[in-house]
């Protein structure tokens, strides 16, 4: 696929969380949490500032806690290539409310922009099928990420896995709120719940 027809970030982070009704979205390392902030401040938007490699298992306990609830976990390539094992532990446990979506600009966007993995052998759509995740798809255009996005909200029928394909443009960085004592209790408080 050439370059200049890979999809934006934000438009594909904000089309997923348009019309996001109660679901809970977890933000990855660096730019895709800034995507979600870029998308919209929200009280069901978890931002994992310097937790890279742990975004998945973060959408997993929660979607294990809270099975009524949509889970999405956005996240990079970079950190998914670090927390591989996860989708292994997601794969066994096989939530059916959690996605997960890499914006995969095969790139290291957050240590200068050195080249990963997923351009050229690492296949996470492939590792994902392998761990078990059955609904595991690379996306390359919007009318893919039209497809994807009301499949986030059923609670049923996952896990899933999607690898979207993006450019490596270097963008603005929208900084969301970084007080992880007020992340928690705010998204706590909108599941129901009071503060730690």
């Amino acid at each position: 696929m050439s370059k200049a027809n890979l999809l934006h970030r934000r438009d594909v982070v904000a089309r997923l969380l348009k019309d996001r009704k109660g679901m809970v979205a977890i933000g990855g390392l660096g730019a895709s949490t800034n995507d979600m902030a870029a998308a919209g401040d929200h009280d069901r938007n978890f931002y994992l500032w310097g937790g890279m490699g742990g975004a998945v298992m973060m959408g997993l306990g929660l979607a294990l806690a809270q099975p009524d609830t949509p889970v999405v976990v956005i996240t990079g390539d970079g950190e998914m290539l670090m927390g591989m094992g996860s989708l292994a532990t997601v794969g066994l446990q096989k939530p059916g409310n959690l996605s997960i979506v890499v914006l995969d600009n095969e790139a290291y966007g957050e240590t200068g922009g050195q080249v990963s993995h997923t351009a050229s052998a690492a296949d996470l759509t492939g590792v994902a099928k392998a761990c078990g995740i059955a609904d595991a798809c690379d996306i390359t255009t919007m009318a893919e990420v039209e497809a994807l996005a009301p499949k986030l909200h059923d609670l049923k029928s996952g896990p899933r896995f999607a690898n979207v394909k993006i450019d490596g443009a270097n963008i603005e960085r929208i900084l969301p709120m970084r007080d992880g004592t007020f992340i928690v209790n705010r998204i706590r408080g909108s599941l129901g719940f009071g503060p730690l």
